[in-house]
């Protein structure tokens, strides 16, 4: 059963798992000369990488991308990769690489291998940092998503394109596979409504009605919940 961590507020939860991650990838640059992180896009996980930027850490030996993006441009006000240059690749952390995880093209599919050759000398991820949404979906793997199926399967490829109803834009996800492969695992989630749904996602059931199932069947998983 992975380990629920409760802090008393959303900004002891930002800098407690800031220091945490960050000790991490410092434990990582020791062994491999290098590291590699993933982080999830949102408004929710902004005061924790806000925390992270401001670490004491060799970033230019870290890699940097998200668990997933939404298919838009940068200047959207939807992009998650504008997020991330705004609160994380600032201070000290704008020294780190930004893999990229979304380019210019007509739909998802025609930007896909590019995306892929990009990623996979960051892989296997050292830290994965995850959000959690009421209905149970992680990174883009939503519940009824069009390739849910392939995205959760064991030999799933690195990255594919999703579609969901309660998506919005169609999304370019990492899969269950390089989630739960990653070094150490970290879900972050706030609000009461989000712990009721971590509670049902804890409980047996098929990984596609919970996709965060894949990462929550690590023992050493950890949840950093704040109210």
């Amino acid at each position: 059963m992975p380990d629920l961590m409760q802090y008393p507020d959303r900004a002891v939860l930002a800098t407690d798992l800031a220091e945490l991650v960050a000790s991490q990838l410092a434990d990582a640059i020791e062994v491999r000369g290098k590291a590699s992180l993933a982080v999830p896009g949102g408004t929710t996980p902004g005061p924790f990488l806000q925390a992270l930027s401001a670490q004491e850490i060799a970033w230019d030996k870290v890699s940097v991308m998200l668990t997933d993006e939404r298919f838009v441009s940068e200047d959207s006000p939807r992009s998650n990769t504008r997020l991330l240059k705004e609160s994380l690749l600032q201070g000290k952390a704008a020294a780190a690489t930004l893999v990229p995880m979304v380019a210019d093209g007509a739909t998802p599919e025609d930007v896909l291998d590019g995306l892929v050759g990009g990623l996979k000398p960051a892989l296997p991820l050292d830290v994965v940092v995850l959000g959690m949404g009421e209905d149970m979906h992680t990174a883009s793997l939503f519940p009824g998503a069009d390739k849910l199926a392939a995205g959760l399967a064991n030999d799933a490829p690195t990255l594919l394109p999703m579609r969901a109803e309660g998506a919005g834009e169609p999304r370019i996800t990492l899969t269950a596979p390089v989630l739960r492969g990653a070094g150490a695992v970290h879900l972050l989630i706030t609000g009461a409504p989000k712990l009721v749904a971590l509670k049902r996602a804890l409980l047996e059931g098929p990984d596609a009605e919970a996709p965060v199932r894949v990462v929550l069947a690590r023992d050493d998983t950890e949840i950093h919940f704040a109210e």
